[in-house]
């Protein structure tokens, strides 16, 4: 029995690697969450450097705010984590990945309008390997997402491929060159949908976001979490400090100390470039960009 998934739904995951629920979550808590964008906003109104709860775009400046990342907001900030604990979140994970459900990590990125920095193509999995697959994302759509306004998108199937190389002059980039893998960007899939719709990718699936250079802002709240039997892969960049602070990332169910072991690829993610950080700077150190960067 699944809580709110078809067959058909989950069998589409299955095969493609990715899902749109629309409507998911209350325009309430979308309201509060856009409370809390302008409350980060002005936190970094200020700021010259990024720090550890703010990612600022490269064109920030401290009397105009640009931020690209707030760092685990589920962290700093009460509605963001009530939603990550919710059923409108974990309901549809359980039905995917089981009843015992870690989480990786949260992220809010925001592709603000006329200037929001692109991510290029990734698979998630290639950060942070663990025993088995039942890793996903689940990405929060606060603004309506349109083709205009840089949507994630998505290669189908490739989460049932191998693990790309990321990798760019003996240092992990944290990146993929498509057009080395033989890949064809015409093939992906943007994921859209209105504002309190939620998209679910798999860990292993290929895929990145272009900028918005449109007049619609896009940001979106990714929950990323795992199956509690998937443990990780030594090498990876979030690897706990202590089973104690692997379990306090139990979101719902039992953990374990079996973990379950399946036949999945894997690179370790090391070593990191000289100029380490988020996702945006580590990708500085790729040579070839699928997408426009900032000027």
């Amino acid at each position: 029995m699944t809580e709110v998934l078809t067959g058909a739904q989950k069998a589409f995951y299955e095969e493609q690697g990715y899902l749109i629920l629309e409507n998911r979550v209350p325009v309430p808590i979308l309201d509060r969450i856009r409370q809390e964008i302008a409350r980060f906003t002005e936190v970094a109104r200020g700021m010259t450097a990024s720090d550890d709860k703010i990612d600022l775009e490269d064109s920030h400046t401290p009397d105009d705010p640009r931020i690209r990342r707030v760092k685990l907001p589920h962290t700093q900030s009460e509605v963001v984590n009530d939603l990550l604990r919710s059923d409108h979140i974990l309901a549809p994970v359980r039905d995917l990945i089981g009843p015992d459900v870690r989480m990786q990590t949260t992220k809010l990125n925001m592709k603000s309008a006329g200037y929001g920095a692109a991510v290029e193509w990734h698979q998630d999995w290639a950060f942070y390997p663990y025993t088995n697959d039942d890793v996903l994302a689940v990405g929060v759509i606060i603004d309506d997402m349109t083709e205009a306004n840089g949507p994630l998108m998505v290669l189908p199937g490739t989460h049932r491929g191998p693990v790309l190389d990321h990798h760019h002059n003996g240092y992990f980039a944290g990146a993929v060159d498509l057009e080395a893998e033989g890949i064809d960007m015409a093939d992906a899939v943007p994921l859209m949908g209105p504002a309190g719709s939620i998209s679910i990718h798999h860990g292993r699936i290929l895929h990145g976001s272009a900028l918005n250079t449109s007049t619609q802002d896009r940001r979106i709240i990714f929950y990323e979490m795992m199956a509690a039997d998937a443990f990780p892969i030594f090498g990876q960049n979030t690897f706990p400090a202590s089973l104690e602070e692997f379990d306090a990332r139990m979101l719902c169910g039992t953990s374990t100390l079996e973990p379950r072991m399946a036949e999945v690829p894997v690179r370790i993610p090391k070593p990191l470039p000289p100029t380490s950080g988020s996702i945006y700077e580590i990708q500085k150190a790729m040579g070839k960009r699928s997408f426009e960067v900032l000027k």
